[in-house]
C-alpha cells in the first residue's frame, strides 16, 4: 500500500485540474464575513451546504439510488472542505490528504451520478422473483 506522503505527479496534476490551480475562496461563492477566520467560515458554510443537500436529496425508496442520492452531497461538502486546507492549511501530509480528497471524490460522485442516470432494474427478490417495493 502506498503511502499518502508519497508525492505522486499523476495525483497532484489531475488535482490541479480540477480545482482550477487552487482557486481563490472568493471563487467558491464564499463571503469574507467571517473576518479574520476565513477558514472557519468556509468550513461552516461547507457543513450547512452538505446538510441542506442531503436532507433534500431526491429519495425514492430504493437502497441504491438513494445511497447514491445522499452520497453526492457528502462528497461535494468533503471535496469543499479540502479545497479550504489546500487554500489555507499548511501541514504538507493534511495538504497532500486534501488532494487526494478532491480526486477520489470527484471521481466517486461521477460514478455515483452515472448510477443514478441508468434506468432502475426492478430488483429480485430473495425467491428470484421482482421485488413489489
Amino acid at each position: 500500500m502506498k503511502r499518502l506522503t508519497e508525492f505522486r505527479p499523476h495525483v497532484f496534476l489531475l488535482t490541479l485540474a480540477l480545482i482550477g490551480f487552487i482557486p481563490l475562496a472568493h471563487d467558491f461563492g464564499f463571503t469574507p464575513s467571517y473576518g479574520e477566520d476565513a477558514f472557519h467560515g468556509i468550513m461552516l458554510d461547507s457543513m450547512a451546504r452538505m446538510d441542506h443537500d442531503m436532507r433534500n436529496a431526491s429519495m425514492t425508496g430504493e437502497p441504491d439510488h438513494d445511497f447514491a442520492a445522499m452520497m453526492i452531497p457528502h462528497h461535494q461538502g468533503a471535496i469543499d472542505m479540502a479545497k479550504a486546507e489546500l487554500l489555507y492549511g499548511k501541514d504538507p501530509v493534511l495538504r497532500r490528504l486534501a488532494q487526494e480528497i478532491i480526486t477520489t471524490q470527484n471521481s466517486e460522485i461521477q460514478v455515483m451520478r452515472r448510477q443514478l442516470a441508468k434506468p432502475q432494474q426492478p430488483q429480485q427478490s430473495e425467491t428470484g422473483q421482482p421485488s413489489s417495493h
